[in-house]
């Protein structure tokens, strides 16, 4: 059973559907479309309010001209061992400037939401026990040190002064 949650807790009647063969948006629900179909979908019509499902193949880009029609985007994470979803996230948030739903979607595990919320995912759709349990008990895994800046800014330890902190800070030379 897949729940979803936000860090104010498990959301009840969320409305947005993954279709599969065995699965399809009935009554309210809404389905997450392909990139393709979502496209496909944008160009024939002015409709506002839809969902895209981004898998890790897709080219987040192609979403640009589409992204203020957007209410929500599920970036799949298919394996944990596959990150290119991080990477979706990312773009979606610090270069494409979305700032609507950003869900992840797929292998969600307990380990990964804190690195997930930092690229900026705000909402899990989660099937794993463990990680349901976890958060249930609100009992997320820390992480003390953060290399580098992301969309959510890293927090100082209280005591440490304010704003964001980071251990080390990688800058381009157009810095």
């Amino acid at each position: 059973m897949t729940k979803i949650w936000r860090e104010t807790g498990f959301v009840e009647g969320d409305p947005w559907v993954v279709e599969t063969e065995e699965r399809k948006a009935e009554g309210d629900e809404k389905p997450l479309l392909t990139l393709d179909a979502l496209i496909e979908k944008a160009d024939a019509s002015n409709d506002v309010g839809l969902g895209v499902l981004v898998k890790p193949g897709d080219d987040v880009r192609r979403l640009e001209p589409y992204l203020y029609r957007l209410e929500i985007v599920a970036v799949d994470f298919p394996a944990f061992s596959d990150g290119r979803a991080f990477s979706h996230a990312t773009l979606l948030r610090e270069r494409l400037a979305y700032k609507n739903e950003l869900r992840a979607v797929g292998d969600v595990l307990i380990d990964q939401v804190p690195l997930m919320l930092r690229t900026g995912i705000d909402s899990f759709a989660v099937t794993n026990a463990t990680a349901l349990k976890r958060l249930a008990e609100r009992r997320l895994p820390g992480i003390a040190e953060h290399y580098q800046p992301a969309a959510r800014p890293a927090e100082r330890p209280q005591g440490e002064g304010e704003g964001a902190a980071y251990a080390w800070r990688r800058r381009s030379a157009a810095s």
